[in-house]
């Protein structure tokens, strides 16, 4: 009776009260859950990707000292003693001086440098350069996709945690209803056998009363089944131990009086909040940037400065082998077979293709909302149902109970009823937990909480 008394007392609605008992589980969730983490580490990992696109905007300076040692291979030969020897012997005689060598040797010099080192420090640095404008801002609003998409996946699993907790619930309902159903049998056996005892009823009442508790022990042994199946997987959710304890929130049984939302608004609502379409706008904007690039690219050469500075020469002494260079380059392809733009055309049907998936996407969730809203409202009328029946059921048991103990009834109607009561309180059970879920439901496809 009490169960009655307690459920009856609920209001129809389709808002369930806030929870901070559900909602604390729901924030220790999105901190340990693993693949809310993964995704944690992939915005990381898209992160650092814009910092590398970012560090191109500063200069490149680079030390590369290099040393070679050669041996064998082609040789620059050319016979300059040869050519220049026997002249200036003549000139020294025609002047009669020494004034012009006669000893220059012949060139036989290796084209691969031995004992060379070229020791220097590089500088380089891009003054304008379209890859790397344009591939900072696509990295950019890739993050801002990545970021996104972390928010869709924390508002999926709201939804997973919230559901997993009113199926807990649900399932310690069941092991109180047949636990209550339990101890009315056990009383029905505890008549019966006062009954067979002073040889007003025969033996078979009892033992079909003894038979009618076995059944409800094994109801019962599952439904215990399955209060635990239901705590381990709402524990692995929030990555805890499987058998930790799930504190219960009362105060989720408890229905506000029902909302004045309208189809509509809610619609609206999702298409503003829904995270899937801001991952998508960002995906859009990469691939928009993305066409803007290949567009430069065939249209805006690329500026570059450089500086080479340290010291070059045979042997290393460092000794008259300072050097500097200094470079100002431009690179600008003027035709690379159609190749830019194709790449533009493949640029614009990738927008293309992301704008139409847009607006698949907002159909989606309009569809989306609207089922769960005509959802909610056919799990509403279900509860106001089973309210009805639970109370009849239970009025009905009391009047069989009553004709049965002064002996106007037969043990098979006191089952019956029995039954049809416990029946009528699971299937009152189900409906207000469905009431909740679907209320959950209603709140991912709008969006709430994000």
């Amino acid at each position: 009776m009490l169960f009655v008394i307690f459920h009856l007392s609920f209001l129809l609605s389709v808002n369930a009260q806030p929870s901070p008992i559900l909602e604390r589980y729901i924030q220790e969730g999105l901190t340990n859950n693993l693949s809310l983490r993964q995704e944690s580490l992939e915005i990381s990992r898209v992160t650092e990707s814009l910092n590398q696109a970012r560090s191109l905007f500063y200069p490149h300076i680079a030390f590369n000292p290099t040393y070679s040692l050669a041996a064998g291979g082609r040789r620059l030969e050319f016979p300059v003693g040869d050519l220049l020897n026997p002249a200036y012997k003549t000139l020294n005689q025609l002047t009669g001086s020494d004034k012009f060598p006669t000893n220059i040797e012949n060139v036989n010099q290796l084209l691969a440098p031995n004992n060379f080192h070229d020791t220097k420090i590089s500088v380089n640095y891009a003054i304008f350069n379209t890859d790397i404008h344009y591939n900072y801002l696509i990295q950019k609003q890739l993050v801002s996709a990545q970021e996104a998409r972390r928010r869709v996946v924390e508002n999926e699993l709201r939804y997973t945690i919230a559901t997993a907790y009113y199926q807990y619930l649900q399932s310690l309902d069941a092991v109180t209803i047949f636990k209550n159903s339990r101890k009315v049998l056990n009383e029905l056996t505890r008549l019966n056998e006062k009954l067979v005892n002073n040889n007003v009823a025969t033996k078979e009442v009892l033992t079909s009363a003894r038979y009618e508790v076995s059944k409800v022990d094994q109801q019962l042994a599952v439904a215990g089944k399955n209060r635990e199946t239901a705590r381990a997987y709402f524990n692995f959710l929030l990555n805890r131990d499987l058998t930790a304890p799930v504190t219960v929130d009362s105060s989720l049984t408890r229905i506000l009086p029902e909302s004045k939302e309208n189809l509509p608004d809610l619609q609206q609502t999702a298409i503003r909040g829904r995270q899937e379409l801001a991952q998508l706008n960002g995906s859009l904007e990469a691939a928009r940037t993305a066409v803007r690039l290949n567009e430069a690219n065939a249209s805006i050469p690329n500026v570059y400065v450089g500086a080479n500075t340290g010291f070059q020469g045979f042997g290393y002494t460092f000794k008259n082998q300072a050097y500097v260079v200094a470079q100002v380059g431009l690179q600008w392809d003027l035709f690379k077979g159609y190749e830019k733009r194709s790449k533009i055309q493949q640029a614009k049907i990738q927008t293309d293709l992301l704008q139409t998936r847009l607006t698949d996407v907002q159909h989606q969730i309009q569809l989306q909302v609207l089922q769960a809203y005509y959802d909610l409202n056919a799990a509403t009328e279900s509860l106001a149902a089973t309210q009805s029946g639970v109370l009849n059921a239970d009025q009905t048991f009391r009047v069989i109970d009553s004709k049965y103990r002064n002996g106007q009834s037969l043990l098979i109607e006191f089952v019956r009823y029995e039954n049809d009561r416990q029946t009528a309180q699971l299937q009152h059970s189900l409906a207000r937990t469905d009431v909740l879920i679907k209320r959950a439901a209603l709140d991912r496809a709008v969006a709430v909480g994000q």
